[in-house]
């Protein structure tokens, strides 16, 4: 009963679309509307407003980060194991690209993942992200970045920890992502896909 409690509650956090908030309480257009049409830090960025999607990353990381590191802490008082810190990893993930709050339309993961893999092993979630931040640096395409990042997360999970429940987690999430990815590999393929820092149109 407590993972069932847990993974639902991990979903309800993870539905809290930040991006959509974010760029309420900044008085700006619903990320859904414009650009990518994606409510994610990216997207916002396009509005020009980077304070807004620095507190958009910040949000939708710390949700992921939150819901495992909860879990984790809280793990032996209620009796709950790998299996379950598991489940709610993939939960706070799928709240995200799912939101009941926000009639399930939701973003593509990428802050998201993040925190829950830092929540898992910092070392892992900075491995992960200086991945991240390299391909972006290096092509400035968000995207790219974002489905190099997952193909390495799972590598670097099974470097360190080798195969344990919560491989199975990180291997769920990137390959969600690189689906959720789909329309950016068919626009980087044919030379549309938009750059880091471009204005919305």
């Amino acid at each position: 009963m407590n993972t069932v409690l847990l993974v639902i509650a991990a979903y309800l956090i993870g539905s809290i679309s930040f991006a959509v908030v974010v760029s309420k309480v900044y008085g700006l257009s619903d990320p859904r509307t414009y650009g990518s049409k994606n409510p994610g830090a990216t997207n916002v960025l396009r509005s020009g407003n980077k304070g807004a999607a620095i507190w958009t990353l910040v949000g939708d990381a710390v949700k992921g980060w939150l819901a495992v590191w909860l879990v984790q802490y809280f793990a032996e008082p209620l009796g709950v194991g790998d299996m379950t810190i598991a489940l709610v990893a993939i939960a706070v993930f799928l709240g995200h690209l799912w939101p009941v709050f926000f009639k399930f339309v939701g973003g593509k993961g990428v802050a998201t993942a993040l925190g829950v893999l830092l929540a898992l092993n910092p070392w892992l979630g900075l491995g992960t992200l200086v991945t991240w931040l390299v391909v972006a640096y290096a092509f400035r395409y968000s995207s790219l970045a974002a489905l190099i990042a997952s193909i390495f997360a799972p590598f670097y999970y099974g470097l360190l920890f080798g195969t344990e429940p919560q491989l199975v987690a990180v291997l769920v999430m990137s390959g969600l992502l690189i689906w959720r990815h789909g329309k950016n590999i068919s626009n980087l393929m044919a030379g549309k896909e938009s750059r880091i820092g471009s204005k919305k149109k």
